[in-house]
């Protein structure tokens, strides 16, 4: 059973930083891409960065670019999200999804539950 635990969520201040862990288990192949997804009210869900954890070849979103860094730990099968320069529009409930089937971090067969940041300005 393919399971995706996300954790490290938190209140910070405004241009700090948190670091969200995404414990994967349960995918018996070798090739395969872990997004970090983010969803607020009112706002539409968005795809924030992915990583293929075979090649380490990664996405991000442009508004988080510069300020977001996601890796894969091969030994701890975590995927991280470093996030520095935090803003208030980055507030939201962060998940992670996994993508087997063609891990191209566009299609997404499992998703895990949330884990909220809250950034106070």
């Amino acid at each position: 059973e393919v399971q995706l635990q996300a954790s490290g969520g938190g209140l910070v201040q405004a241009g700090g930083s948190l670091r969200l862990a995404c414990a994967v288990s349960g995918i018996s192949f070798d090739e395969y891409a872990i997004a970090w997804f983010r969803g607020a009210p009112g706002k539409e869900r968005e795809k924030v960065s992915c990583i293929n954890v075979f090649d380490g070849s990664t996405y991000d979103e442009d508004s988080v670019k510069g300020r977001f860094t996601i890796s894969y730990d091969n030994a701890e099968n975590t995927v991280y999200l470093q996030m520095n320069d935090l803003k208030p529009e980055d507030a939201a409930v962060y998940y992670c999804a996994a993508d087997i089937a063609t891990a191209t971090c566009f299609y997404f067969d499992y998703y895990g539950q949330g884990t909220l940041v809250t950034v106070s300005s």
